[in-house]
């Protein structure tokens, strides 16, 4: 054979080679799970207007921590570097060095409340050091692989290469020795309190024991009625093992209570390269339902097999809303913020819908087929959390609301604030009956007579026994609201956690009384219809017309002498008089009425973003933004909606702007992103703002699928020049919930300079009760 015949038959054999291997290897695209990057937020917040309003380190720190967990799970497992169930401290800072364990956590993500019913696993080598402190190892965030999926680390004390992924109540983990010689496998529960309880049974290579959960707010420092259990399955042998309090070794002994600082440990010697596995089953009914959890959850599959699951769940669910733009960073902001969106409230229910009741846990309860949720932050969630769900996964939202009502059934009162799958009045307003109003509204949940009856407990009574009105039942300051249609200065409001804010609790009551009045509607009541939606218009008792903002009132009808819109006051709750004046998503058009009309309205609130005022790291202003949208200039909307994505939320650790409260700040850009926000939970209604994508494909129920092309969005065209919907020209700056459900197309003609003819007719405004 000649050199040319050789070079050809090489060249054609390799060719045929490549093309057999392109047909034998898997081609994967791009996951929409592959931009989620759960590090954002877990360091100090950088962004504006968290470093001019945020009065400390709490208020300027998202709260997130990089959860390895499914959507709504019960336990959620993270690397800790803080080893506390303290108030408003997370299980894990970006900014911190050492990492002194993996922790089942039931942290309540981007809050300031506290870890409850944790427990915590390390590996080390060499001596055995049991005590987080003692034990904690320096780590490097080279190392670290964090995905919802999967969560990789090195301790570099100890040269052990660490590997956690998650089903929805437990969790698996790879620990390999890079050295040969001692190791240790050191669990402990997490409890602040000197109590809790760990043993060990050698022969099973388990571990198990409980934490006991305590409240915060009302009846703080009281057991709430149930634990945190867990059962750890390790896959090495051992006959060397024992349990510790504080620096005492209990070598062989097999299991110690109610003491501080109490854990357990199993020791072996490895091999160099060996990998031990650990699988933990949780549970907040009982150590044995711990167990068969366990056995449901793991049994049958092995670590990778758990991860590809894990991976698979936030797959679909992401690829829920899949956008297409020139731009990767805000790719990774929307599928991060997506993320941070479903990690709460929690699945509470064992795998075979066991529960302990609601508010002390004295009945064992069952969910049947369906999840029983708890770790509602209400007064966050009803905003866009919830209505994100109503949209993209309603069925889920309904089993929500259902635990609500649940609540409500086995306390008799329905939830302010439930956390821990307690009552508390942690915060102010009565947000689950707008939550409940915007799935009834949406036609997601039917509404039993019982359940409505529920509803107006809450709204028209106080808890005849003072003791349970102080444990968290009713609405707080219900009676002199009543009475003179705004809480007064005077009442104080001392049960509660929130003490005082009593105009910001004016402005909140009158929403839900509105919410509530939309259910009454619906339901025919034309008698509470009625007085509710009179109900809904308190909020006009609390503004003062001189300031153009709401202010501090007497029971005499006398407001406080001492005012400064632009300071903090106690009769406000987290920010300023101004900042709480936009408060009234029920009825824009009757807020323009007390400033003097449309211009009135736009010049004051033009200098409330001049003045710097507008604070996003907080949630009462998560809809000022879009209320040009009611004055004729939406413009402006589209504007500000923009310039609060690019400057308030960056793919940083410290790219969230304050606390992220169990997703709200993160579904507020979920929401922006797509182009329209839900400014008045209860009205099926969508405040439009403009797309930032230049295709979004939402996959919606029964097969629909909302088409939104917007060309030129994720470039910076972010001015509206005009709309189409269903191939039809479209001027009102709002959508119809229900038209949008039906799937179709909407065609956005993005510009770089505002158009401002658009959508400013008076017909194509958003709902206001004063219209």
């Amino acid at each position: 054979m000649d050199l040319h015949r050789l070079l050809k038959y090489k060249l054609t054999a390799i060719i045929v080679l490549l093309v057999l291997l392109s047909c034998s290897v898997k081609r994967t695209e791009s996951k929409y799970v592959d931009f989620v990057n759960p590090l954002i937020g877990t360091a100090p917040s950088t962004t504006i207007s968290a470093l001019q309003h945020g009065e400390d380190e709490k208020e300027n720190n998202a709260q997130v921590v990089p959860y390895v967990t499914v959507p709504f799970g019960m336990t959620n497992w993270t690397a800790q570097t803080k080893a506390t169930e303290t108030k408003c401290v997370a299980p894990y800072y970006y900014t911190d060095t050492k990492i002194s364990g993996f922790r089942g956590s039931h942290w309540l993500s981007g809050s300031c409340v506290q870890d409850y019913g944790s427990m915590t696993i390390m590996p080390v080598t060499g001596k055995l050091k049991c005590q987080a402190d003692e034990r904690a190892s320096k780590f490097f965030h080279d190392t670290e692989e964090t995905t919802p999926y999967s969560y990789r680390v090195n301790l570099a004390d100890y040269k052990i290469d660490v590997n956690m992924t998650a089903t929805k109540r437990c969790g698996l983990f790879r620990f390999t020795f890079e050295n040969s010689g001692e190791a240790h496998i050191i669990v402990n529960p997490n409890s602040d309190e000197g109590e809790g309880f760990i043993q060990i049974n050698a022969d099973k290579n388990e571990i198990s024991g409980y934490n006991p959960v305590h409240k915060i707010y009302q009846g703080s420092g009281e057991r709430a009625g149930f634990s945190g259990y867990f059962v750890v399955k390790l896959s090495k042998n051992s006959e060397n093992f024992g349990v510790y309090q504080d620096k005492k070794i209990l070598n062989g002994h097999t299991q110690i209570a109610n003491q501080e600082n109490i854990g357990a440990y199993i020791s072996f010697v490895v091999e160099k390269g060996e990998t031990i596995e650990a699988k933990i089953g949780t549970s907040f009914t009982s150590i044995e339902q711990a167990r068969k959890n366990l056995e449901t959850e793991t049994r049958i599959v092995d670590f990778d097999e758990a991860k590809e699951n894990l991976k698979d769940i936030w797959e679909n669910l992401l690829s829920k809303v899949k956008v297409e733009g020139t731009n990767k960073d805000d790719k990774v902001k929307f599928y991060t913020a997506m993320y941070h969106s479903y990690l709460h409230p929690r699945t509470f229910n064992d795998a075979d819908g066991t529960y302990l009741s609601f508010n002390g846990g004295k009945e064992v309860m069952n969910s049947g087929n369906e999840n029983y949720f708890t770790d509602f932050s209400m007064w966050d969630i009803y905003r866009s959390s919830l209505p994100l769900f109503n949209m993209l996964t309603p069925k889920t939202n309904g089993q929500m609301m259902k635990s609500l009502f649940a609540m409500a059934e086995q306390g008799e009162w329905m939830p302010i604030f439930p956390c821990w799958n307690s009552y508390t009045s942690a915060m102010i307003g009565d947000h689950a009956i707008a939550a409940i109003a915007d799935a009834y509204m949406k036609d997601n949940i039917e509404i039993s007579d019982k359940e409505y009856g529920y509803l107006l407990k809450n709204a028209f009574k106080t808890p005849a026994n003072h003791a349970d009105y102080v444990n968290g039942k009713g609405r707080r300051g219900l009676t002199s609201y009543l009475k003179y249609g705004y809480v007064p200065l005077e009442d104080e409001v001392k049960e509660s956690f929130h003490k005082g804010e009593q105009v910001s609790r004016t402005l909140e009551y009158a929403f839900d009384d509105f919410a509530l009045s939309q259910i009454a509607a619906k339901r025919v009541d034309t008698l509470h219809a009625g007085l509710l939606k009179k109900r809904a218009l308190n909020y006009q008792n609390v503004y003062s017309v001189t300031d153009s903002c709401v202010r501090g009132r007497y029971a005499d009808g006398t407001f406080t002498q001492d005012f400064d819109k632009f300071i903090r006051k106690s009769y406000i709750t987290e920010g300023t008089p101004y900042q709480y004046t936009w408060y009234v998503p029920q009825d824009i058009k009757g807020l323009m009425n007390l400033m003097g009309g449309e211009d009135g309205f736009n010049t004051n609130l033009d200098r409330f973003h001049a003045a710097n005022q507008y604070w996003h790291g907080n949630e009462p202003g998560h809809q000022i933004p879009f209320l040009y949208n009611y004055s004729g200039q939406p413009w402006k909307t589209q504007e500000l909606v923009s310039q609060i994505m690019k400057t308030e939320y960056s793919n940083a650790v410290g790219g969230l702007s304050g606390n992220d409260d169990a997703g709200q700040m993160s579904a507020w850009y979920v929401f922006s992103a797509l182009g329209f926000y839900p400014v008045a939970p209860s009205v099926p209604q969508y405040v439009i703002s403009g797309p930032h994508f230049d295709k979004i494909t939402l996959s919606l129920e029964k097969g629909k699928k909302l088409i939104i092309n917007a060309k030129g969005a994720s470039s910076g065209a972010n001015y509206i020049q005009k709309m189409s919907f269903n191939g039809e020209a479209y001027d009102k700056t709002y959508l119809d919930h229900f038209s949008i459900m039906k799937g179709g197309t909407l065609d956005f003609e993005m510009g770089n300079k505002p158009n401002k003819s658009w959508g400013t007719a008076k017909e194509s405004r958003p709902f206001s009760l004063s219209n």
